[in-house]
């Protein structure tokens, strides 16, 4: 399936009434067709894997389009100057979750991401920065503890930006750590009272909801088995 033919399909699939619905969870309108992400990963799979095609779709701007294009490029291809520019562009939560969770986490410039955007002043590029660390404790299997130990500062020492979609990402970068094994449990527990300690609403916010999550019964015991089977 060519560019043209794909965009064809996407304005095919538009689809108001879900615009409507994702407007009022703080996705952006703008150039957006309202195509559910359901459809989109379907999609996704019927296209394949390509990185040329991916660019294509993403420089169109249309918001379903750029989804799409998270979904079939190839991130062993992605370059740092993709990512930078992608990163710019971003301009509601979705995408920036979309391109950093599916596909940005998998490329190996993402650790490098992380440091560099968690210094940007924008706040989807900041959000992209824990969106990130939240996808590498997911995806990437291989990764050794040192690695999320060496990231965990990042939550302290932005913990005091209030800013809804940076709190919310520093926040699940937190927990997703916390929930790779029980030594990192404890090391983001301790991260986690350290933020609690700063006393600001968004590192309140951060932590009562962190240290809930990473110390309930179902966690601890997932954790535990987990350490069993090893």
């Amino acid at each position: 399936m060519d560019y043209d033919k794909i965009i064809q399909k996407l304005k095919s699939l538009a689809n108001q009434e879900n615009l409507n619905g994702m407007a009022r969870y703080g996705i952006n309108p703008h150039n957006n067709l309202g195509i559910s992400i359901y459809q989109l990963r379907s999609l996704a799979k019927e296209i394949g894997t390509n990185h040329t095609l991916a660019l294509k779709l993403w420089d169109s701007g249309i918001h379903d389009a750029r989804l799409l294009a998270c979904f079939i490029d190839d991130p062993q291809k992605v370059t740092r100057d993709q990512m930078d520019t992608w990163a710019k562009d971003f301009d509601s939560w979705d995408i920036c979750d979309q391109a950093c969770t599916s596909l940005f986490d998998l490329s190996p410039y993402a650790v490098e991401k992380v440091h560099q955007w968690a210094r940007e002043e924008k706040e989807f590029v900041k959000r992209a920065a824990f969106c990130l660390i939240a996808g590498l404790a997911v995806h990437n299997k291989k990764a050794n503890d040192r690695m999320f130990e060496d990231l965990l500062p990042l939550p302290i020492t932005h913990a005091v930006d209030d800013r809804n979609y940076v709190k919310k990402a520093v926040n699940w970068a937190l927990r997703n750590i916390g929930k790779r094994n029980l030594f990192l449990n404890k090391k983001a527990l301790i991260v986690a009272y350290e933020i609690q300690k700063i006393n600001t609403r968004s590192a309140r916010w951060i932590t009562s909801d962190a240290i809930r999550e990473l110390k309930k019964e179902k966690v601890q015991q997932r954790l535990g088995s987990k350490m069993k089977e090893k």
